[in-house]
């Protein structure tokens, strides 16, 4: 992507969460965005009726380095082509509709997820995942199945990796470990409490903790040190929500399996060939039974 985006979405979605003065902020910034991205700090603080130093909180609360990097992401934003939103389906309605509808669902939340991901943020938890010593991905419902997904991924190439529907098998795993450990904790909601009780258990031991969820703060991002977000889908009539929610969390994991293999090439390739023929052994020997 050739320039920053995201401003817009950021604001929008955690809108109901800021407190009186930042809110007014980014009220003003929603409906004014061209010119909002013109202005200094005060000029903003002025203009919202708010301060300068409300402006900079704001930034804080968004999770960003400071005002520049939200115009700059906002700026961004303005040269996208509009598009469509996103649409839930209707009683009845046809199979092409459904089809043309949750594709372009589909496009937008992994164009949005791009949007939230901070390159920074992602390449230290790459760095926690490369050197860990075990990896355990933590999720309830639908966020478990991403959790087993991780697991697979990271299991070809020689990870150790653990990924359990079952909670309190999870907790007694972390309960063991130690600070050479990493905890990825997985909820779209970010709300999840059996998510962000195993962080919590997982920061008493030292370890290290990541967290993935739609954009803002929740109990599962307060407890992480590293916080990857996806796009902040709604929850449309259907529940096609818990669909899109699912594929934002399936390309973090990509992103963050497929970095980690670049780091370390050689070796993943030979993981991956020793994995695929073992396989095809399997398979091969069935088929001769």
């Amino acid at each position: 992507m050739s320039y920053m985006t995201g401003g817009l979405t950021m604001l929008t979605e955690m809108l109901p969460l800021l407190p009186p003065s930042e809110k007014k902020i980014a009220t003003y910034i929603i409906k004014q965005p061209e010119e909002a991205i013109k202005l200094t700090a005060q000029e903003l603080g002025k203009r919202s009726d708010t301060s300068g130093a409300a402006v900079i909180r704001l930034c804080k609360s968004l999770d960003l380095k400071g005002f520049q990097d939200l115009k700059f992401r906002i700026a961004g934003d303005l040269q996208k082509t509009s598009d469509e939103g996103f649409r839930d389906i209707k009683p009845n309605e046809g199979l092409k509709s459904i089809i043309d509808k949750m594709t372009s669902n589909t496009i937008q939340t992994i164009r949005e997820t791009a949007e939230l991901l901070h390159i920074e943020e992602v390449e230290k938890a790459v760095q926690l995942l490369l050197h860990a010593k075990k990896i355990h991905f933590v999720g309830v419902g639908a966020s478990g199945i991403i959790a087993k997904d991780a697991q697979q991924k990271f299991l070809r190439i020689n990870k150790t990796v653990y990924a359990f529907s079952d909670i309190h098998m999870a907790a007694t795993l972390v309960a063991n470990g130690d600070e050479d450990d990493v905890v990825v904790g997985i909820s779209f909601s970010g709300e999840t409490p059996e998510v962000a009780k195993i962080l919590e258990l997982a920061k008493q031991k030292n370890m290290k903790t990541i967290s993935i969820t739609k954009y803002g703060s929740s109990k599962v991002t307060e407890q992480s040190d590293i916080r990857l977000y996806t796009s902040a889908t709604k929850e449309p009539t259907f529940r096609s929500g818990a669909t899109l929610s699912r594929i934002g969390q399936l390309q973090v994991i990509d992103i963050l399996f497929m970095r980690v293999a670049t780091l370390k090439y050689d070796e993943t390739v030979t993981y991956i060939d020793v994995t695929r023929d073992a396989i095809n052994f399997i398979s091969n020997k069935g088929k001769k039974k």
